[in-house]
Formats: structure tokens, C-alpha cells, sequence
């Protein structure tokens, strides 16, 4: 059943009356429109100055252990194959062979065909599966189809569904025809056992423009009931950065002021270092706070980060590094 601005509305908006705001296209228009503008300079330079913050060494070991709990372990190219799933799969339980202590990583991401065969393989290890959908990575297609690619995904068995938002359409300024697909991709997670995915929404922001443009679709697909935003695709660059996830972290503690509701977030595409990974870790402490720092509200999307922090963790716990070829390249 196609999704109407009275229904949409329907959407968790908490007790603050934001439903309202979603009640028109003129409404919701307003309402974005009217949200503070971003300093750019003052996002950059606070995100630069978060960004020289240093930890101490038994910090750094829980940072590390934290990150790697945090890493969804990323898969998305035409040439997957269901051995390499299934080996990135057991790599997500067992990061590190040599060390049970080690955390296992967050979720496996994958495309929605290759959802059973990830499930299979994690088995009851507690480590999630998502899927892209929504005609990852454009976002380019019918709502039915991009329904169907959902609804595909989650009778598979994904946890989590990473869905792309219509960058034109955002950027058209079709704002309610953006928030009625997330409603009804969200509509679309519910499992016929009750349990819903959880829904992560992402903007592609290196085509979002400028920074009052990330504040904007964040709050939108806040209200819309995603449960996270998420920066990138991976396939654009530039994807994640820091003043962009500065952003997204100030609406997302914004946001819980005003409802008393939280939203992850995950930046993903472009964190490749341990020393990358802490630098993001310091500013969600410090903008949106420490109940952020837990994988259900935090992510990284990443397929060569875990390598690194693999790295630096055994050159903590043995005073030497193993070397890059040590660890299974993905």
C-alpha cells in the first residue's frame, strides 16, 4: 500500500509533537529548513581539533578492542562469491585466529543474495548480518522494487538493513517523498515473527553538497524511524570524514533531546587506519557522548580496517608488529 503524508506521520517521532512536522511536504520543508545553519569553518576546525586528542596506552588497548567490535565487515563488489563470504563471515567471529580473546566484529555486509549463505555461516556467534538494498548503490528504482529488495533481504534472514536514500530527490528538494520511502522501507523490516531488521539509511553524503544538507537529511530519516544514519556507500568519494560525522553525531544527540530516542550512526568508506578508527571514537565521546560508544550505536563500515586494528593490537599485547600479510586480506 503505497505511504501517505497522514500515514508517514505515523512514524516514532517520541512525545516532542515532531510528528507535525511531517504532516506536509510544506511542513517538513519548514521544519528542515529551519534548523540551525553549520559553521563550515567551525565544524572543520573542531572536527581537526577533536582530531589531535591522544589517549593513553590502556585506553588505546580498549579503544582498539571497542573499534573492532564496532567494524561491520564489508563485502560489496559484482565479483563476490559465496566462499568469499563465507570466509569473511568466519573472519568477522574470529578476527584473530591466534588470539580467542579477541572481539569478534559487529555484522557482516553483504549484498541481499548473499544474506543466507552469510547466515549460515555465523550461525548463533552473535555477529549480525546486514544487507544493502534499495538499489544499493544509486538508490535509482520504483519504491516496489526497492520494497521487494528489502523484503528479499529480511526473509533471508538479514539483521540489518543498510538502505540508500534518492540523492535527487533530496536534492530536488522532494523532502517528503525521501522520508515516505524510509517509512516504508522501515514498514518493509518487520519479519513475519515480530522482530524487526534494524533499518541504517544512508545519505551518500559526498553528494550531499554542504553541511546544512547532512544536518537536514539526517533529521529527516531521524523522523522517519531509522535506526541509523550512515555517511556513505563506499562507492563515492569523498565518504565518510570528520566534520561530516560531527555533524551527524550533533543530530543525533539533538534528536534524543528533544524525543528521548537514539540513533546510531555509522560513518563507512575511507577509515582504513587504527589511528583513524580512535580519532572518531574521541569525537562521538566527546559530541554525542559516551552512551554512543557501544556497537548497537556506533559503526564503522569498513573492509580494510579491521586488518590495522588487528595490527596495533597485537604490537600492544606482544611489543612487535605482526606485519600486514599476517592477518587474512579481504
Amino acid at each position: 500500500m503505497p505511504i501517505t503524508a497522514s500515514s508517514a506521520a505515523t512514524a516514532p517521532t517520541g512525545g516532542s509533537g515532531l510528528a507535525d512536522v511531517t504532516s506536509s511536504d510544506a511542513a517538513l520543508r519548514r521544519f528542515l529548513h529551519g534548523l540551525p545553519g553549520v559553521d563550515q569553518v567551525g565544524a572543520e576546525a573542531r572536527a581537526a581539533s577533536l582530531a589531535t586528542r591522544s589517549i593513553k596506552t590502556t585506553a588505546k588497548e580498549q579503544a582498539l578492542d571497542l573499534a573492532i567490535r564496532m567494524v561491520d565487515l564489508t563485502t560489496l563488489e559484482g565479483s563476490d562469491t559465496h566462499g568469499k563470504v563465507r570466509a569473511l563471515a568466519a573472519k568477522a567471529v574470529r578476527p584473530d585466529p591466534a588470539d580467542p580473546a579477541c572481539p569478534s566484529a559487529a555484522a557482516v555486509c553483504v549484498y541481499p543474495d548473499m544474506v543466507a549463505t552469510a547466515k549460515e555461516t555465523l550461525g548463533d556467534s552473535g555477529v549480525h548480518v546486514a544487507a544493502v538494498a534499495t538499489a544499493f548503490p544509486s538508490g535509482r528504482a520504483a519504491l516496489d522494487i526497492k520494497l521487494a529488495d528489502t523484503r528479499d533481504a529480511v526473509e533471508a534472514g538479514a539483521d540489518e538493513i543498510d538502505m540508500v536514500i534518492d540523492r535527487g530527490a533530496f536534492l530536488s528538494g522532494r523532502y517528503l517523498q525521501v522520508f515516505e520511502e524510509i517509512v516504508a522501507v522501515r514498514e518493509a523490516c518487520v519479519r513475519a515473527d515480530g522482530e524487526d531488521a534494524h533499518l541504517k539509511v544512508i545519505f551518500e553524503t559526498g553528494e550531499l553538497q554542504t553541511y546544512d544538507n547532512v544536518r537536514r537529511v539526517s533529521w529527516l530519516a531521524m523522523l522517519a524511524g531509522a535506526h541509523f544514519i550512515k555517511t556513505s556507500t563506499g562507492k563515492v568519494q569523498p565518504a565518510a570524514t570528520l566534520p561530516v560525522t560531527l555533524v551527524m553525531l550533533e543530530a543525533v544527540r539533538d534528536f534524543r533531546r528533544q524525543t528521548g530516542q537514539m540513533v546510531g550512526v555509522k560513518p563507512a568508506g575511507g577509515i582504513r587506519t587504527s589511528k583513524d578508527a580512535i580519532k572518531y571514537l574521541v569525537m562521538v565521546n566527546e559530541v554525542a557522548g559516551a552512551d554512543w560508544l557501544d556497537p548497537d550505536w556506533f559503526r564503522f563500515g569498513a573492509s580494510t580496517l579491521l586488518n590495522d586494528l588487528l595490527m596495533q593490537r597485537t604490537k600492544l599485547r606482544t611489543g612487535r608488529y605482526s606485519g600486514p600479510d599476517y592477518f587474512t586480506l579481504d
